[in-house]
């Protein structure tokens, strides 16, 4: 379908990439990947005719339309959201006047016998029989289809569309380049803005379109989905593996291993030749092989080894205090903006060490009970924060705060303690801020830069309660893992706010689902809440049989319970009852005194004169694992009484 052919591009004297070709065939699903800066943007506006190569040819058929979304784009402000949006249809509502038009002819000549007459009928046959294959008036359906798919409700149809955010503005625009049924799409990071049912529905959307796909993104779990071969810009040339993103891991490290073999030969192989030539230059026996071995060196093409990052970054939060047993407690938490309620009757309880994730369509209050939580705004109900809690929060505006005038490292360095100070060049390599980069000014960064600052600020500082609002916006994937590794080695709380299914795999044991102006917790991962999620969806879906099932006779005749209980069976169940009720009070008591002299201990330490005094050191952390294990004990303790009664 589209060729590209010996593209070359180069900014001032270094190239992009060099005679790079491949094929974009029919209905082929594409992930574009490469390190950050390698050029996978700048492939894309290539390719649409957005910008020019240095040198070198795409090869598009006439009839191919090509449909573009880039990551930002000028947004127009003066139309509703249905407007806008129909506006994917400008070709057809063009054709739909022509048609009027040549109605409205037919209907007031009266010369039907002559050619000019049956031309125009001809004609008229033709377009019609066009539009028609085109869907004809049928587009509506298509429209909210779309809309609601990508998270807009019908109310929100005539709204104005300055009133809606950057992110919200984006998916009017994906949804215009969707219904125009383009041949092939060029998405650059789709995802950036769409929560995980957007996200999911988009996903079918390309699995069941005709349309070839070219994708940047830095979603794991979207890519797998969606693409079957992956283009990897390496080098400044492209390596085609005919594989999803996942198994071209693998095949990548492979292909490594074995340019790092070919290099190690080829570098004994030149060090030997040198070695000849230096030890024989002189021996006139000698000069036919010496020239031989000088040809054979000018001949040698360097073989190159992918640029791979292979250093580990493990991060880990600083110490800092233990919370207490229960760091976030909603109690009816209620938040309304007038007649517009986000959320009502909030009960939530978050334990102390446990990783939970915000889901929900964007809108629903996420954000804004994670505001609730830091104090931002007022709110109804009862929402209690635990003892000895030290919150680190990242949201948008974290980036605000930044100092302009630092550079980077300096941001970082103002807070890095310990061994992480030995690190900082690492840890900002991690986030994309490696070598010259990182001496730049915070006030000429972007907005994501920015964002990625703060995150890394956020990491270094000595926190138990972790509130993450949508961290990974602005990450790539090697960012987004070591981030990730950072969370599940924190011994605080977490709360994650994020849309990325791969992120929240593996981290969160607990999912609270916002939707409806309701809160509702799901135990588990993110992958049990989505199964959960379309078995729902599955059971809400009427069947014929349902519909016509005859109402159940009821039997309203009094029934003898299947199993009663005896007095003697009572009697031991209470007994035991009683007993776990008493392990229970004596495991709370325990623990009370342990915290009590922990926090005693804590006391002591701090002064300057017991620092070094390893009595105390070694009370505190023999007392603190009693703590941990009476904690452990206590649980299973109350789960037992839980059962029994």
């Amino acid at each position: 379908m589209i060729s590209i052919d010996n593209l070359t591009v180069e900014f001032g004297t270094r190239p992009l990439f060099h005679d790079v070709s491949y094929v974009i065939n029919d209905h082929d699903r594409i992930a574009l990947v490469g390190k950050n800066g390698a050029g996978k943007s700048t492939m894309l506006k290539i390719i649409c005719g957005l910008q020019k190569p240095t040198s070198g040819t795409i090869g598009i058929p006439n009839n191919c339309e090509i449909g573009y979304l880039p990551q930002v784009m000028k947004l127009s402000d003066d139309t509703t959201v249905l407007e806008e949006t129909r506006k994917a249809f400008a070709g057809r509502t063009k054709m739909q006047a022509e048609l009027k038009k040549m109605e409205q002819e037919m209907a007031a000549r009266t010369d039907y016998e002559s050619d000019s007459y049956m031309q125009l009928v001809e004609r008229f046959t033709q377009e019609h029989e066009r539009y028609q294959l085109m869907g004809g008036d049928n587009y509506e359906a298509d429209i909210e289809r779309t809309l609601t798919g990508l998270g807009f409700e019908r109310s929100d149809f005539d709204r104005p569309t300055r009133e809606f955010s950057g992110g919200w503005r984006m998916r009017i625009e994906l949804a215009k380049i969707l219904l125009r049924k383009p041949d092939v799409l060029l998405l650059d990071e789709p995802t950036n803005h769409l929560d995980i049912e957007s996200i999911q529905w988009l996903e079918q959307f390309i699995m069941n379109s005709p349309a070839a796909l070219l994708l940047v993104s830095h979603d794991r779990a979207f890519i797998n989905n969606v693409t079957n071969r992956t283009l990897e810009i390496t080098c400044g040339h492209v390596e085609d593996y005919k594989v999803k993103y996942n198994e071209y891991l693998e095949l990548r490290k492979e292909r490594r291993e074995q340019q790092i073999r070919a290099w190690q030969n080829q570098q004994k192989e030149i060090a030997d030749a040198k070695a000849f030539i230096e030890r024989f230059r002189y021996q006139a026996t000698k000069a036919v092989q010496v020239q031989q071995k000088i040809r054979q060196l000018e001949k040698i093409v360097p073989i190159e080894v992918d640029e791979v990052d292979n250093k580990v970054m493990h991060l880990k939060f600083p110490p800092c205090l233990r919370s207490g047993d229960y760091p976030v407690i909603c109690d009816e938490v209620s938040k309304a903006y007038g007649d517009h309620v986000i959320f009502s009757h909030v009960n939530m309880t978050i334990k102390r060490g446990e990783k939970v994730a915000f889901v929900g369509k964007n809108g629903e209050g996420k954000s804004t009970l994670v505001k609730c939580i830091m104090g931002e705004i007022p709110f109804t109900g009862k929402l209690k924060i635990g003892h000895n809690v030290e919150i680190g929060y990242f949201a948008q505006n974290q980036a605000q705060m930044l100092d302009e005038n630092l550079s980077i490292y300096d941001t970082i360095d103002e807070v890095a303690t310990g061994d992480m100070r030995l690190k900082i060049n690492d840890l900002l390599g991690a986030f994309m801020f490696g070598g010259e980069i990182s001496e730049k000014k915070v006030k000429v960064l972007s907005g994501g830069e920015r964002s990625r600052l703060a995150m890394i600020r956020l990491l270094l500082e000595p926190v138990n309660l972790l509130i993450l609002d949508e961290p990974t916006n602005h990450l790539d994937m090697p960012s987004k893992d070591v981030l990730k590794e950072a969370i599940k080695a924190f011994d605080g709380t977490a709360i994650i706010v994020s849309h990325d299914r791969d992120f929240l795999d593996g981290l969160v044991s607990k999912v609270f689902e916002f939707g409806g102006g309701k809160v509702k917790e799901h135990l588990g991962g993110v992958y049990d809440w989505i199964r959960s999620q379309n078995a729902q969806q599955a059971q809400e879906q009427p069947t014929p049989e349902a519909v016509e099932q005859p109402k159940p006779v009821v039997d309203t005749a009094p029934k003898q319970p299947e199993h009663a209980e005896s007095y003697a069976e009572h009697k031991e169940r209470q007994k035991k009852i009683n007993k776990a009720k008493k392990a229970v009070a004596e495991s709370e008591k325990k623990i009370a005194s342990m915290e009590a002299r922990i926090k005693e201990l804590d006391s002591l330490l701090m002064d300057p004169k017991n620092a070094s005094d390893m009595k105390l050191v070694t009370e505190y952390t023999t007392t603190k694992d009693a703590l941990d294990k009476e904690n452990d004990r206590w649980m299973e303790l109350s789960e037992k009484l839980e059962s029994l009664q």
